[in-house]
């Protein structure tokens, strides 16, 4: 049974809240980060969609340990991610990746923070992941859970982690979220939904929290203090309803890191900016966008969550925009071979006579028996995605792919991607990369559009964007 927590006005919750710490913390935050030039943020992204809140910051999808070392002794930046994709897998899959991935940084542990980012909607292998890495690399003082997320409207309140509907604030078990057939759940209280997912290892009453009082009155000193109260080994959250609470919590976390304590994060992507001090870029306009030689313009939409069917069916009427639909039933039915080379051949005509193109699955889930045969499910309509792309003879002018698995696979088994750049984010929790040169289509932008991001005229929106940055390279003769 799902919990029955109160669905709560957002304006009212957060005007009831004590207001936010006054004092700016990120110039000393990025001072201490500046101090230590040869310690990692390294950041392990179970989708790409965990660049959400930085820009500047690199992307690996080479696994291989000297990409690794490579990464690792660059002056700059302080951070970097390691797509891992892990939410697609299945649990013994998602293990040996992040075994394998630990391993190689275990040398380097001493030079290194460990963040696991994860979704804010509370979907993928957790605790798994993060038992994994405290096997390999703890032991740690603390794993830490922080889902709050602003531009998605994830906040936690009073340990209870909620999602925000318009002017709704809903307890996060009683979303479309919780009832994912892979990773769903029943309790928004994030002390009982840890219970819950450690399978009654780690007790609710264990878990430790820092509460917005905490951060919002006692400031980062209070925050410093709780953790170093913190048992070893045990479990904590953090509550957080805006940017500077989680700013408030670095700096104290920083105190703590100094007393010589080491903690595992498990996160969604707001942490990863707070923690290496940075500033949010302002939106990237059409000509903040890099240049890229091509066709028309290319959407790949695989998500199923509500939040990508309402966009979907709003870029329908977008002009001059193509719109095929990938019938789901039908390629599980193994029916699906010979539509998939129709459609490959009118996207490649369509794309080398500069028409923009929008490729979706049929908007029902097919969900499996069990999480695993839905996990399975999922790969097989990603792989049908996969295919249309790499075998596209035609180089499109831009790309967006919605839905975190989606938008991985595309990238990675599609583009060749191993290296990208984060350059910034076309709407808030939107991020665009540049391509790196060893992609099949380098320089090209890549929108990594998350699918539970954005109102439903988001992709609309990215679309406009998109074509004004196309409009200006062909003003240009690029």
């Amino acid at each position: 049974m799902r919990d029955d927590l109160p669905i709560l006005s957002r304006r009212e919750c957060l005007d009831r809240l004590p207001p936010v710490w006054p004092e700016d913390l990120q110039p000393a935050i990025r001072a201490a980060v500046a101090a230590q030039p040869s310690h990692k943020i390294v950041v392990l992204d179970d989708d790409p969609t965990g660049t959400q809140t930085v820009h500047g910051v690199p992307v690996l999808t080479d696994l291989e340990p000297e990409s690794l070392r490579a990464e690792l002794g660059a002056p700059q930046p302080p951070c970097f991610f390691i797509l891992t994709n892990s939410r697609s897998l299945a649990p013994d899959d998602a293990r040996a990746l992040n075994s394998r991935i630990a391993h190689c940084l275990a040398q380097f542990a001493s030079r290194c923070s460990i963040v696991s980012r994860s979704d804010s909607t509370l979907r993928g292998h957790f605790p798994l992941e993060t038992d994994v890495w405290a096997g390999i690399l703890g032991p740690f003082d603390a794993t830490i859970l922080i889902p709050y997320f602003e531009a998605g409207g994830r906040y936690t309140i009073g340990d209870v982690h909620y999602v925000a509907h318009q002017d709704a604030l809903v307890p996060a078990a009683q979303t479309p979220f919780a009832r994912d057939p892979a990773f769903g759940f029943r309790h928004s209280n994030l002390r009982m939904w840890i219970e819950e997912k450690t399978r009654g290892r780690v007790r609710a009453d264990a878990v430790g929290s820092i509460a917005l009082d905490d951060l919002r009155q006692g400031g980062p000193a209070a925050v410093t203090a709780r953790l170093l109260a913190f048992p070893a080994g045990s479990y904590a959250i953090v509550n957080a309803a805006a940017p500077r609470d989680l700013d408030v919590f670095v700096a104290g976390l920083l105190e703590a890191e100094r007393a010589g304590r080491r903690y595992l994060f498990r996160t969604a992507a707001q942490f990863v900016a707070a923690r290496i001090g940075q500033s949010p870029r302002p939106l990237l306009t059409a000509r903040d966008l890099p240049l890229s030689r091509g066709g028309g313009g290319l959407i790949v939409a695989g998500s199923f969550v509500p939040q990508t069917t309402a966009q979907l069916a709003q870029l329908r009427s977008a002009p001059d925009l193509e719109f095929v639909e990938l019938d789901v039933p039908a390629l599980l039915a193994a029916a699906g071979g010979p539509c998939l080379r129709e459609i490959r051949a009118r996207i490649d005509s369509w794309v080398a006579s500069g028409r923009d193109v929008a490729v979706a699955t049929s908007r029902e889930l097919v969900a499996g028996s069990d999480p695993a045969a839905s996990l399975a499910i999922g790969a097989r309509v990603s792989a049908a995605l996969v295919d249309l792309v790499r075998h596209l003879d035609s180089r499109p002018g831009w790309m967006a792919a919605k839905g975190g698995i989606t938008s991985s696979d595309i990238a990675t088994r599609a583009l060749g991607v191993r290296r990208a750049l984060v350059e910034g984010q076309i709407l808030p929790g939107v991020p665009v990369w540049r391509l790196g040169p060893e992609s099949r289509w380098p320089d090209l932008p890549y929108v990594v559009f998350p699918g539970n991001v954005g109102g439903p005229d988001a992709l609309a929106r990215v679309l406009a964007t998109l074509r004004a940055r196309k409009a200006m390279g062909s003003h240009l003769n690029i």
